[in-house]
């Protein structure tokens, strides 16, 4: 089953403990923030910190994520830094690093997903270049998924920790 829209947005609304996402790519294009990553390119950086319905969500919710990453970081790597972690974290999201420079990955041929409550698996389906194309609930056993985030967060430091280094 795909979701988008209304079904999409409820998932953040309905989770009852744990909102978790393994972020696997460098690159996500989104157009909703096409504009500021143009003007991050350009130098501009983003003054902090800020209120939003994300960061709201995250100072009263559990919230997490693992980004699996290399360096030297993409553009738009540095981009989610400044616009969105360097804030977020400090509100109260678990974000961690996995960076598999000097080291193998883990979670090799592992997805993008989001997961509810260890329960509902989102798959986030994607092109090479970091486009969405769908999000799709999946129809079975949650524990693979369940055991991703837990090698995840095992292998990963804190962000704020991986930035103070």
């Amino acid at each position: 089953m795909l979701l988008d829209g209304d079904d999409w947005a409820s998932k953040f609304k309905t989770f009852q403990a744990e909102a978790w996402r393994l972020e696997t790519l460098p690159q996500y294009l989104v157009p909703q923030e096409a504009d500021e990553f143009a003007a991050f390119k350009a130098g501009a950086r983003f003054p902090g910190p800020y209120e939003d319905s994300w960061t709201e969500m995250v100072r009263t919710r559990n919230v997490g994520r693992v980004h699996v990453l290399t360096r030297p970081l993409s553009d738009y790597l540095r981009f989610e830094f400044e616009r969105y972690y360097r804030h977020q974290a400090p509100a109260g999201e678990d974000i961690r690093i996995l960076d598999v420079t000097d080291r193998p990955n883990p979670l090799p041929d592992v997805q993008d997903f989001w997961m509810f409550d260890r329960s509902t698996i989102v798959l986030m389906h994607y092109e090479p270049d970091g486009k969405q194309i769908s999000r799709e609930l999946l129809e079975g056993d949650p524990a693979p998924f369940i055991e991703y985030r837990r090698i995840a967060v095992a292998a990963s430091v804190p962000f704020l920790d991986y930035v103070a280094r």
